[in-house]
């Protein structure tokens, strides 16, 4: 009785000393986690292998970041559009998905320093002789996640959108001819390709140096955090570390400005 009395003290101080933290960086360090909100499937981003194992490069950069604030990443898959949504209610703290930085989006979120800087491709059909640069998307439909920053290209570019949440879903449906082109993440379609060399598609345009940073809650919060998350990555970066995981994953390094 005595031992159960114990550990409901210890898990009970726990909780208040996390729900008394005044900052994001407090809490997640009196919780001891770090939630950490990915898809799971985007690989070579965060998906799972052969085996059904949670990996890729941004399971191993959140498993960087927790590891530099001393505590243990908690990873939870979700949709696409429930990432950015889960992130700004507080329920994940930060998100690992290779989430393009955009002006737009840093009015809603904070978000650390860069960490790679990847290259967007437009992909079509094998026999689209019609589509070949972001102006021939005027009229024409393409396939994305929602709230995604390849979604919100493509509607730049006057093209409209048929929500999807996979990419093997994006594949299918452009195969099928359902829409026209889709913007994607160059080493996911290069992944993609290696899985299904039979597809039926191709690359008429690539667009390099698209920043790739970590979102969380915008607010003084989560100020302490963003810098700690800064210097972890900054850190990476100098040792090496970042590019051995770029390398690892992408088989070339992305974590330079092009």
């Amino acid at each position: 009785m005595k031992k159960l009395v114990a550990v409901l003290m210890a898990l009970f101080m726990l909780t208040a000393s996390a729900a008394m933290a005044e900052t994001a960086l407090e809490e997640i360090q009196a919780r001891g986690t770090l939630t950490i909100a990915m898809e799971g499937a985007w690989q070579p981003w965060t998906y799972h292998d052969e085996s059904g194992t949670l990996t890729g490069f941004d399971v191993e950069v959140g498993a960087l970041i927790a590891e530099g604030l001393g505590v243990t990443p908690e990873y939870m898959e979700t949709a696409w559009d429930g990432i950015l949504a889960g992130v700004d209610s507080g329920r994940f703290d930060i998100a690992c998905n290779g989430v393009g930085y955009t002006e737009k989006r840093a009015e809603s979120y904070n978000f650390s320093t860069p960490y790679v800087y990847t290259e967007m491709v437009l992909v079509v059909r094998a026999d689209n002789e019609d589509i070949k640069s972001l102006d021939d998307l005027k009229g024409k439909k393409t396939a994305n996640s929602p709230n995604s920053t390849y979604a919100m290209r493509s509607e730049a570019a006057g093209a409209e959108v048929v929500y999807v949440d996979t990419l093997g879903e994006t594949m299918e449906m452009l195969q099928q001819g359902r829409v026209e082109a889709t913007l994607n993440a160059k080493d996911s379609v290069d992944a993609y390709l290696a899985e299904h060399p039979e597809a039926q598609i191709k690359v008429v345009l690539s667009v390099a140096g698209e920043p790739v940073a970590i979102p969380m809650q915008k607010g003084e919060r989560t100020e302490t955090l963003m810098e700690e998350i800064n210097r972890i990555l900054e850190e990476a970066r100098q040792n090496g570390k970042l590019a051995e995981l770029s390398n690892k994953y992408f088989g070339r390094d992305l974590t330079k400005e092009e």
